[in-house]
């Protein structure tokens, strides 16, 4: 898939947490999913993760349904089964005990392999005037960024 460049991300994740730790993950798609992905039809910015059993899961990730699609038509904001080691998945439920700890997608792209990936982070949720230290930190460099 030489020349196709997917990159979704999640800024509002970058503006209302403090990224402590990333991971890559594998997704479990199903019929059309994989299509609607590559023609720019998925969405993050509502998305979360949650441990269902042993298995950690994104909800809220809107995958629209690809315009041709006739057959495995999916529904666009199930349940996607995240593909991650075991050891991955160990080290993420134990810091979940932490208080205000949370697990965000950040970014959703297609490898050169042509395979679907979520980067996922630990985050932990910013007070008030960290937000506004962080549009203090973003004007300032627009405004280098026009000068320079």
């Amino acid at each position: 898939m030489a020349g196709q460049h997917i990159d979704i991300r999640n800024r509002k994740a970058e503006f209302e947490y403090h990224l402590l730790d990333r991971f890559e993950c594998g997704l479990v798609l199903m019929g059309s999913e994989i299509k609607s992905i590559r023609a720019g039809g998925a969405s993050i910015n509502e998305a979360f993760c949650v441990f269902a059993g042993d298995e950690l899961v994104v909800r809220n990730m809107q995958v629209n349904p690809y315009g041709t699609a006739v057959h495995y038509v999916h529904e666009p904001k199930r349940d996607r089964k995240l593909l991650l080691h075991r050891t991955e998945l160990n080290k993420l439920r134990r810091k979940l005990k932490d208080a205000g700890i949370t697990i965000v997608p950040v970014r959703l792209f297609i490898n050169e392999r042509g395979l679907a990936k979520l980067e996922v982070a630990l985050a932990k949720g910013k007070k008030a005037f960290d937000k506004r230290e962080s549009i203090k930190a973003r004007d300032v460099k627009r405004d280098l960024e026009r000068e320079g």
